[in-house]
């Protein structure tokens, strides 16, 4: 199939707007992207169609490529709507090499979705810390938002959770609870709550799907209980034991019922299904699996975000360690902080952070409730963009605050699993790397990799790469790159049916390199030595409090040796140095000397000045 692919289109249907991309082999052999297109999404009156959005955003593909196509490529307009629908000539039988014009058609059509508005999930448990938590990461590894999470020890009576129930009407409830051979009594309790409620679903006159993913002893049990007016799935027990937790069955099934459920009630849904050549695939499901294929074929940790307008995706691969500090397995993790966006849910934002911890990332000084006015002007007119370069850096501030709150978020359900039993010395008890402690080891990530508006169209790539900077604090030597233009779900989908294609393209045209961020963990005093970089034969010498940014272009590597201060740590050790191969970017190598953790206040002494240094640190311009 490979060797017969020559163009290829993917569509991202977004709740508010559909995007499209155009892939092609060029002279080389090797897959490129010629064009990205895009329109409003149709599923809203007066068009109730996805298809049409559809179309026309494939049709500003056709009338881009008409003018320009990149060095390689045959000019001319692609002709890729034929007869009202998307032409996928491999699927009708056409190979590449056999068309009558190398202009007409695509090979391969894909496509994803999240027009119907995302998978809107409750997850009930047992243990909140233990059945519960599993059936929220499996339910948010499945690109669901979490809705609310029941247990029988989250304090709240039974009539309580009947009434949770009943005002949220979920898509689909995940059951999860007991080891396998376990007690079966607190599972039909549970079940009984969810009969009493008797929720109805958004969508239809369908009956509520309800999984049930725990004690595989009494599922018949939960199922009489649960009735027939509820359309119980039995997968297997998400916890079998409390040391071991099996997700993947849960995540599957959760994703068919979202295609069957809620994708379905997209207008248009079925007919783009028929036009695909492939399935449509959920846009989380999509950006999850790229990030999980890339991380584990180049063998990286990596920490990938997507901050959109009302809600924030964080993803995570890492290599999991068993209490000896050994390797045993990597993990995938994915998590949806609903409430924290950028411009419908700004002022969860600032809500949840405070004004003064959105208002300490401001290099001038400004009353907080003149801060607050306009965050809440954003939010009521939430398609607006900033004018004036304040308002960009106070845009660029509530970001800061979102990520860091979706990342502590997201920390939180990445870790070992809680409830199991080990035996350790009394020293390892008091050790960072208990089970119970985050899966993210800062010091051990390679990549991050940041995703949605404010990160991949800030005016500068230096601004995305402070944000992040700031945000989560990379400790040691990380890669901080952006995704250019928001191509992750249509290159996930497509990596299911092409992967060199969907891999090429990733490297080339969606992953922009900023470049290494070098940065020691340990606390100083301001103006002292922090660390000193010998690079190409010059050393720069770096004190605590400052950044320092050293010219090192894409694809330019140098071996590099980092000294760090007495009391500092770089990877090897406080006050060991540290033998790398550094990476420059859009940005260029980024020496970052302000100790971990990192943290400033809106009372800091000298706080105006020192974020005006940072600014003039990377290039950008002052207030």
């Amino acid at each position: 199939m490979a060797d017969d692919i020559k163009r290829i289109v993917a569509t991202d249907c977004g709740s508010t707007t559909t995007k499209a991309i155009l892939i092609e082999r060029n002279d080389q052999g090797e897959y490129r992207l010629v064009a990205r297109g895009e329109a409003p999404t149709t599923v809203e009156r007066p068009f109730e169609d996805v298809t049409i959005g559809v179309l026309n955003a494939i049709t500003e593909l056709e009338e881009l490529t008409e003018n320009t196509v990149p060095d390689g490529f045959k000019a001319g307009r692609r002709k890729l709507i034929k007869n009202g629908t998307v032409a996928r000539l491999y699927k009708e039988g056409v190979k590449s090499g056999d068309r009558s014009d190398d202009l007409d058609g695509s090979d391969l059509y894909v496509s994803t979705s999240s027009a119907g508005g995302g998978l809107q999930m409750m997850v009930a448990g047992l243990v909140k810390n233990i059945s519960a938590e599993s059936a929220e990461r499996a339910a948010l590894g499945a690109g669901a938002i979490l809705m609310d999470t029941l247990a029988k020890d989250d304090g709240r009576k039974d009539f309580e959770k009947v009434k949770r129930l009943r005002q949220l009407r979920p898509d689909i409830i995940l059951m999860s609870g007991g080891t396998d051979g376990g007690q079966s009594k607190q599972q039909i309790e549970m079940a009984e709550i969810i009969r009493a409620a008797d929720p109805k679903p958004r969508f239809g006159d369908m009956k509520l799907p309800v999984i049930y993913a725990g004690n595989q002893d009494c599922q018949n049990e939960v199922k009489q209980t649960l009735g027939e007016g509820i359309a119980t799935k039995v997968v297997p027990n998400l916890r079998p034991t409390t040391d071991r937790e099996n997700l993947d069955p849960a995540r599957d099934e959760i994703h068919e019922l979202f295609l069957e459920h809620v994708m379905q009630q997209a207008p248009g849904y079925s007919k783009l299904l028929d036009w695909t050549s492939e399935e449509v695939m959920a846009t989380p499901n999509a950006v999850g699996k790229l990030i999980k294929n890339y991380a584990r074929k180049e063998n990286l940790n990596i920490l990938a975000v997507d901050i959109g307008g009302a809600t924030t995706d964080v993803f995570s691969d890492v290599i999991k360690y068993d209490a000896d500090g050994q390797a045993v397995d990597r993990v995938f993790n994915r998590t949806v902080s609903a409430n924290l966006g950028m411009s419908y849910s700004i002022c969860n934002v600032l809500k949840e952070a405070g004004i003064e911890k959105i208002a300490r990332w401001l290099p001038f000084e400004i009353d907080p409730s003149e801060v607050k006015n306009r965050l809440r002007n954003k939010m009521i007119r939430p398609t607006t963009i900033p004018h004036a370069y304040e308002d960009l850096l106070i845009e660029q501030a509530v970001a800061r605050e979102a990520l860091r709150l979706a990342f502590h978020h997201h920390k939180s359900l990445a870790r070992g699993l809680v409830g199991v039993q080990r035996q350790m010395d009394v020293g390892k008890m008091f050790e960072e790397n208990a089970a119970t402690d985050t899966l993210i080891r800062m010091m051990e990530l390679d990549m991050i990799i940041g995703s949605g508006g404010v990160l991949s169209h800030a005016p500068r790539r230096a601004q995305s790469a402070l944000m992040m900077m700031d945000a989560y604090q990379p400790e040691g030597v990380t890669m901080l790159t952006i995704d250019s233009i928001f191509m992750t779900p249509h290159l996930g989908v497509l990596s299911e049916h092409h992967e060199q294609a969907a891999t090429q393209v990733f490297e080339y045209d969606c992953i922009i390199r900023c470049g290494h961020c070098v940065a020691p963990v340990g606390t100083g005093k301001l103006g002292e030595p922090c660390m000193s970089v010998t690079l190409d034969g010059q050393t720069h010498d770096v004190a605590f409090g400052e950044i320092k940014v050293v010219p090192l272009g894409r694809n330019e590597r140098r071996e590099a040796v980092i000294r760090p201060a007495r009391g500092f740590d770089v990877g090897k050790g406080k006050g060991q140095e540290r033998a790398v191969t550094l990476e420059g970017g859009t940005v260029g190598v980024m020496l970052d000397a302000r100790g971990r953790p990192f943290n400033v206040e809106l009372t800091t002494p000298g706080r105006v000045e020192m974020m005006r240094k940072y600014l003039s640190a990377f290039g950008l311009p002052l207030p």
